[in-house]
């Protein structure tokens, strides 16, 4: 594994498809820590409040390393949606059938960095 750069945060095994969160993440890549509050704070998905815990999440790492960094300073590096494990079910159907209920899971990882070393 390739080292990172910035202040990663990490949430895994998340209830959520990862089809269906990625959409969100491809709205906040790349944009600085005040805007993508804003915009997850305003949509009404289920991904957007899983995304905004982890950023949460990482930009309180980036500012508890005593560097001195304000919020407007931190930009999203990266942000992925990984797969995750699938939980099977059995879903039970008429005639004594059955079908396999697949709930989906995914790993959020998002990388803050500060706004100057982006620039140079």
């Amino acid at each position: 594994m390739a080292k990172v750069t910035g202040y990663p945060a990490y949430a895994k095994f998340l209830m959520g498809s990862p089809s269906k969160i990625r959409p969100v993440a491809d709205l906040v890549r790349n944009k600085a820590y005040p805007e993508v509050m804003a915009i997850l704070d305003n949509m009404p998905h289920k991904g957007a409040r899983l995304i905004r815990k982890v950023v949460m999440s990482a930009a309180a790492n980036a500012l508890n390393q005593n560097r001195k960094l304000g919020e407007d300073m931190l930009y999203v590096k990266e942000l992925r949606i990984d797969d995750g494990p699938r939980m099977r079910r059995v879903w039970f159907r008429a005639r004594g059938r059955a079908d396999m209920l697949v709930k989906q899971m995914c790993h959020i990882s998002v990388v803050v960095d500060e706004v100057a070393k982006a620039e140079a």
